[in-house]
């Protein structure tokens, strides 16, 4: 077998004696390998007693170092119970032996020597382990177990952390392990007794590794990483550990499980306990305060280990020092731990894994990777020549010249030179690693506050829920001179302060928010922007800030990416959640995070209200088109499937129109079609009836239950047949009957707004088709305008405008000049559903002149912006949107006005010119009807 080879050149050789001894029993080897076990490798006396002990294996395993190692592994595995500890012991040597060998030569990269060892090492673990459990079940210690069992280890599994998870073992390291399992194996009255087994197994399973003999010993095992050690056994019960994590898990045990994988036992249930862990380890909001408890995590080694001194490389601690191993890892975990719950693809295990992750999904520079995955590959490599020298668990370098040289010796580089490029490499790490862990730590002095602003806001904000912890006291103390400094340079900081104040107070916590604006301060503009805006927004801000996650994706200021694109992604979510309940607060999540997006845009001028409208709309067809499956499917599994074709979701009024506000509710109408079912087919069938009237009930419920993530929208269901009287679901034989036979004109009106949103893709088709049908039939204009002048009236005397600013209710209005519009497409028959299309379908049948329709359109687009402006600033309070400096520059800015005097003068010459061009167009009123008519449109 032909091996390209690196020579190595000792400059300073060690115990020259095994150099004659080795060439004297190898001289027939490639003088590649002879100068590598005469030169290089003899500089460690650990090497030179493995190539003595092992000088007849090791030729065959220099000429074929892959087969060697596969032979070692298969020997290891098919070892008989009694000779375990013997065998390992002699794999052990051969595999350090052969790694090492291959290390020097350059034969296998730094990936392949660490798998090996780790490969060895969960080999060794689940050999050891099953041997202990076959032990048990024989002496029928195990209860309920047989040999069937063993292959299983009767439901233990072990976890490798660390190094180990992440196939990154060095020459000497502890194997850094957690035992446990699974409870649900055994009976109730037998839990007692199989916990005391596997507490003996596990710790015959460490010992048979880990006790020095005179053959020496597998690998050092710590199960010190278990749930609470120091009160804990050594193998506990999974619903134990969960129990632990779910309610005292630290950061830090966060990390150790970026790297844990499942290598020993009953894999299957290890892997089935990591996934109940996910939730745990990967927060879904970007979780900032990683940062400062890893930073403490650093400060508190650097303690007591002693290693925060300044960076030397005599005696420098290659794993815990400055710029050392550890470092990379931290900085690289953090990373992993902030934005992995959003982001599966940095649920990495491996170091350079990790880094190259972080760089694909842009959170740290493709620079800034590659130097510190170099930097991280050269320091494991140095951490393996000094563990060489004498198999030791050190990462300390040596201390003397002497010492120096011999591990330049095994890196094949003039000390000089090594230390040099050392202390380079060591000082570089420090510098990536400490600005992201501590930026700007150098003291400053304290800063006086704007004077501008009013201190007595200032003095009340620690008696705040938001920060009465110590933790989110200490961070906001950090970020307050930043961010009053801002305010102070807003255009009306007094104004801005209360904003702030109201967000602050509003807030059931600050620790995570907190840190998120210390590690991103561009985010202070936009809060400082929103607050001094936007109250609504603000407030909802208060309630739901991890939406400021999303201002962090790269995607968050990009252009739109239509309605396509995000039914198909929050359809992927929830196809990668399996809970009901858990798919209900993620559709939660994504509606807040992309709503909060819109608003933003809007704010900003990004997009105008028309646009913001469409975005608005495509977020709701998206929520229920991706949760219409999962309530049916969640309903299905108690009472079958839908009966029939199924059913189809009817968006009604601005949904229909597919232009909405940030606070609009959504009108729906479910329509079915049983075909000839008469009772579903499930567990507990139901007639065709009740079923549809009680999955319309479940999909609401979907759509309005606050939960933990909140809620979605406000549902109303009052424009199907009959209104409130009628069934909360219609058949499709129903609802075109209604239609045809027994529908009132303003029903009539509102089909012309109608669209199905989702469902049954034929019953949708069969439904727009009559839709367009019934609107084409010729109509009464004299019966059709004095129904809209009967609904005028009502909606006269049901709600008078509130305000100037509410330009929604009342005549002249938005609903007014939208009632138009409709008459126009019913007079026109036509099936348009927009507000503009409807007004020239007016003028298209005559009933409206070209001049009417442009001046109500020119009225509509203002009283669109003014209301989309509202909305986002007031929510559903319009009065409150010129309150506030901020909000009424808003305004002003959405409709193109120079001040707000002049913007609510137009609107009321707005309301009354429209209001005058639609009583002129529909004619005198109607007489009145009967009071007993049924409840019109509201």
């Amino acid at each position: 077998m032909s091996h390209s080879l690196q020579v190595h050149r000792c400059p300073r050789p060690y115990d020259s004696s095994i150099s004659t001894e080795v060439l004297s029993d190898h001289g027939h080897l490639p003088s590649e390998w002879q100068a590598l076990l005469g030169g290089t490798a003899g500089s460690s006396p650990y090497l030179q007693t493995l190539i003595r002990s092992e000088r007849d294996w090791i030729e065959a395993a220099l000429s074929d170092p892959e087969g060697a190692r596969d032979a070692v592994f298969q020997t290891c595995r098919a070892s008989a119970p009694d000779q375990v500890k013997s065998v390992l012991r002699a794999g052990k040597r051969r595999i350090a032996l052969l790694c090492a060998l291959c290390d020097l030569s350059g034969h296998w990269p730094l990936e392949e020597v660490t798998g090996t060892l780790t490969r060895f090492g969960e080999l060794a673990v689940d050999v050891a382990l099953k041997a202990e459990i076959a032990l048990l079940i024989k002496r029928r210690k195990l209860p309920g177990m047989s040999e069937d069992d063993i292959a299983s280890a009767g439901g233990m599994s072990v976890f490798a952390m660390g190094k180990m998870g992440a196939y990154e073992l060095n020459y000497s390291s502890d194997i850094d392990l957690i035992c446990l399992f699974d409870e649900t194996r055994f009976e109730r009255d037998d839990f007692l007794e199989a916990r005391q087994a596997m507490v003996r197994a596990t710790r015959n399973m460490s010992a048979a590794l880990n006790d020095r003999t005179a053959e020496g010993y597998v690998f050092r095992t710590d199960l010190r990483l278990r749930p609470d050690p120091s009160v804990t056994p050594v193998a506990l019960a999974m619903a134990a550990a969960e129990q632990y994590y779910e309610s005292l898990g630290r950061t830090w045990e966060r990390a150790a499980y970026i790297k844990a994988r499942t290598c020993a036992g009953d894999i299957a249930a290890g892997e089935k306990f990591l996934k109940t862990l996910t939730p745990f380890v990967w927060r879904r909001h970007l979780d900032f305060a990683a940062i400062e408890d890893a930073h403490n995590m650093r400060l508190r080694i650097r303690e007591n280990k002693g290693t925060g001194g300044p960076i030397t490389v005599l005696g420098h601690d290659m794993k815990l020092g400055r710029g050392g191993i550890r470092e990379i890892e931290f900085f690289t975990q953090t990373r992993q731990l902030i934005a992995g719950g959003r982001d599966p693809s940095l649920r990495v295990r491996g170091t350079v894994e990790g880094l190259q992750a972080l760089s694909r999904a842009e959170w740290i520079s493709a620079e800034v990777s590659d130097t510190l995955a170099r930097h991280y590959r050269d320091h494991r490599e140095i951490e393996h020549r000094i563990q060489m020298v004498h198999d030791a668990q050190t990462h300390r370098m040596p201390t003397s010249e002497e010492g120096l040289s011999r591990v330049a010796c095994l890196m094949d580089v003039e000390p000089e030179a090594f230390i040099a490029d050392l202390r380079e490499r060591l000082e570089e790490v420090h510098r990536l690693t400490e600005d992201f862990f501590a930026p700007g730590t150098s003291a400053k002095p304290a800063e006086p506050l704007p004077e501008d602003l009013d201190q007595s806001v200032i003095a009340r904000w620690p008696s705040y829920p938001a920060l009465r912890s110590d933790r989110g006291a200490r961070i906001f103390e950090r970020l307050k001179p930043e961010l009053l400094s801002r305010l102070s340079r807003t255009a009306n900081p007094g104004e801005a302060l209360l904003a702030l104040d109201g967000f602050l107070a509003g807030m059931p916590a600050g620790v995570q928010l907190f840190s998120l604006f210390e590690a991103n301060p561009q985010l202070i503009d936009l809060l400082v922007d929103i607050v001094g805006t936007s109250p609504a927004l603000a407030n909802y801000l208060s309630r739901n800030s991890s939406v400021f996650d999303a201002v962090l994706d790269g995607g968050f200021f990009a252009d739109w990416p239509g309605r396509d694109a995000l039914i198909a992604e929050l359809r992927d979510a929830l196809d990668s959640e399996s809970d009901y309940e858990r798919q209900l607060d993620l559709t939660r999540r994504w509606h807040r995070e992309w709503h909060f997006r819109t608003g933003v845009h809007h704010l900003r001028g990004l997009i105008d209200a028309e646009t913001a409208g469409q975005h608005y709309a495509d977020i709701a067809d998206a929520v229920i088109i991706g949760l219409l499956p999962k309530v049916s499917a969640q309903f299905a599994a108690k009472h079958g499937p839908m009966p029939g074709r199924g059913c189809v979701i009817l968006g009604m009024g601005s949904l229909g129109a597919g232009r909405l506000t940030a606070s609009s509710d959504l009108d729906l109408i479910m329509i079915y079609d049983p075909l000839d079912d008469e009772m579903s087919d499930g567990k507990r069938p139901l007639a065709v009836r009740p079923y549809y009237a009680r999955l319309t009930q479940a999909m609401v419920t979907a759509l309005t239950a606050p939960m933990a993530q909140g809620r979605l929208y406000e549902v109303d269901m009052r424009l199907r047949p009959s209104g409130n009287q009628g069934p909360v679901a219609t058949s499709w034989q129903s609802f075109t009957q209604y239609q045809e036979n027994d529908a009132w004109v303003w029903e009539h009106l509102a089909l012309t707004r109608a669209r199905v949103v989702a469902g049954e893709d034929t019953l949708a088709r069969d439904l727009e088709k009559f839709r367009c049908d019934f609107l084409a039939r010729p109509r009464n204009r004299q019966v059709v305008l004095q129904e809209v002048a009967e609904m005028r009236r009502r909606l006269a005397a049901a709600k008078s405008p509130d305000g100037p600013w509410d330009a929604k209710t009342g005549p002249g209005r938005m609903l007014d000049i939208e009632l138009a519009a409709q008459a126009g497409t019913l007079l026109a028959g036509q099936p348009t559903r927009s507000v503009v299309d409807g007004l020239m379908a007016g003028v298209a049948s005559g009933w409206l002149s070209d001049a009417q329709a442009q001046n109500l359109r020119a009225a509509y687009d203002l009283y669109w912006s003014v209301q989309s402006a509202a909305r986002l600033i007031a929510g559903k309070g319009s009065d409150g949107a010129v309150r506030g400096e901020g909000g009424a520059a808003f305004l002003q800015r959405s409709t193109g006005f120079d001040g707000i005097a002049s913007l609510q003068q137009a609107l009321e010459h707005a309301y009354a010119q429209a209001a005058d061009c639609i009583d002129a167009a529909v004619g005198p009123e109607a007489e009145m009807k009967d009071e007993n008519d049924d409840e019109t449109l509201s």
